[in-house]
């Protein structure tokens, strides 16, 4: 038997392995994934009992549309190739799907997540379109259909725009860079809006409005931005990020500008409206200025001199009535005096006359000189005529006839 070398029979082993394997496809689990910074990609693909070891040089690794995670299942496309300096053996990979799942559809659910959690979906972040743009940029193929639909739309809706067209590519590897440099150019022009868009395709044809590089263009963007891509059930990634979804091209422009039909009939109800509003407020404004115009007759000064001399008239006239109802009164009050005072004097003077007569007798009857008899004298107390059953022992007392006044004091009372 021939003695080999080292190298020669790993030599051996590397020409019948990869003479025998130049195409193989392995599915298992991923492991141990090591993303070198030269862009290659090491790993260990795994079964329940068994591992092998993989890479997937830079230039296939670019190519990936999705980002491999450990534990995700997945079928290799490669061939077997063996590093004769260790004699070891693996997979040089040319390309990787996940298995079960499409690799797109995978790379477009893991770019979904990523940049959801970044914030790029967030409503408070989407800027605001104008209602009445003047100018806007369409950034799509200048030699597709979609182009047209767009520039039809705006000329029945909005004749007044200002459109400026980006010709990009769409479709393919380089569509995304293409696309995110127009939006770069056109962002600093300070156009109201730019619309992203093309017509409807598979999801590979729609493939560069899922790049993330084209998501982060929308995201930093300044200018609002429509995406317009596909027909009504393809969504893309531009649709999540950009400040308005429109599920077509054509649909964009009707969705951003206005109708100028409609803008008519809207300035007509609006002119309607304006008018009766005026008419009413003329109206009000009417009533109130003849209100003010009452209000000022009624408190001006000429209306106060008025009322005040309308007052003094009344109280003027009052007062007159007042006077000749008093002096009416004076009169009548007089007239009764005089017609009544000869009957006063008489029956005064007859009054008089008695009392006088009555105060005569009164004195003539307690004169003492018309009372005196002999041995008779009036009695008095403090110059008050009084009986003499009144008078006790002590008491000073006075009598008096009409000659003699004697004053004397009880001694003794029988």
């Amino acid at each position: 038997m021939h003695t080999l070398t080292v190298s020669s029979l790993n030599e051996q082993i590397q020409s019948l392995l990869e003479s025998s394997f130049t195409r193989v496809l392995v599915e298992g689990e991923l492991s141990r994934i090591t993303f070198h910074n030269s862009g290659h990609i090491y790993f260990t693909l795994k079964d329940a009992s068994s591992t092998i070891s993989c890479v997937m040089f830079r230039g296939n690794a670019s190519k990936l549309k999705f980002q491999l995670q450990e534990g995700m299942k997945v079928i290799l496309d490669g061939a077997i190739s063996v590093y004769k300096p260790r004699g070891s053996y693996q997979i040089n990979c040319f390309n990787i799907e996940p298995s079960g799942q499409g690799a797109l559809a995978l790379a477009y659910e893991q770019l979904k997540e990523k940049l959801s959690t970044k914030g790029y979906f967030d409503e408070s972040k989407k800027k605001q379109l104008s209602k009445f743009p003047k100018h806007i940029a369409l950034i799509t193929s200048a030699t597709g259909a979609a182009l047209q639909d767009m520039l039809r739309v705006a000329n029945n809706r909005y004749k007044n725009i200002k459109i400026d067209i980006y010709d990009v590519l769409v479709q393919g590897d380089s569509a995304s860079i293409s696309i995110v440099k127009a939006i770069k150019k056109a962002d600093v022009k300070s156009y109201d809006f730019m619309l992203i868009g093309r017509g409807g395709g598979s999801i590979e044809d729609l493939w560069a409005f899922n790049e993330e590089i084209l998501a982060d263009a929308i995201f930093e963007a300044t200018t609002p931005i429509v995406s317009a891509v596909g027909h009504e059930i393809d969504w893309v990634i531009s649709d999540f990020v950009a400040d308005l979804r429109a599920p077509t091209p054509s649909a964009g422009m009707q969705m951003t500008l206005p109708d100028t039909n409609e803008l008519y009939q809207y300035m007509d109800g609006i002119s309607s409206s304006l008018s009766q509003s005026i008419s009413q407020v003329l109206q009000n404004k009417s009533q109130e200025l003849k209100h003010i115009q009452t209000l000022l007759a009624q408190n001006s000064v000429e209306r106060k001199i008025i009322l005040k001399k309308d007052e003094i008239q009344k109280l003027k006239k009052s007062y007159e009535q007042t006077i000749s109802f008093k002096f009416q009164s004076f009169t009548r009050d007089l007239q009764e005096i005089k017609n009544s005072y000869p009957q006063l004097i008489d029956s005064k003077v007859r009054n008089s006359q008695t009392q006088l007569n009555n105060m005569k007798q009164m004195l003539e009857s307690n004169n003492p000189k018309f009372k005196v008899k002999k041995g008779f004298a009036q009695i008095s107390k403090d110059k008050q005529v009084i009986d003499i059953a009144s008078l006790k022992v002590d008491d000073k007392f006075t009598l008096m006839d009409d000659k003699s006044i004697v004053e004397a004091l009880v001694t003794k009372v029988k």
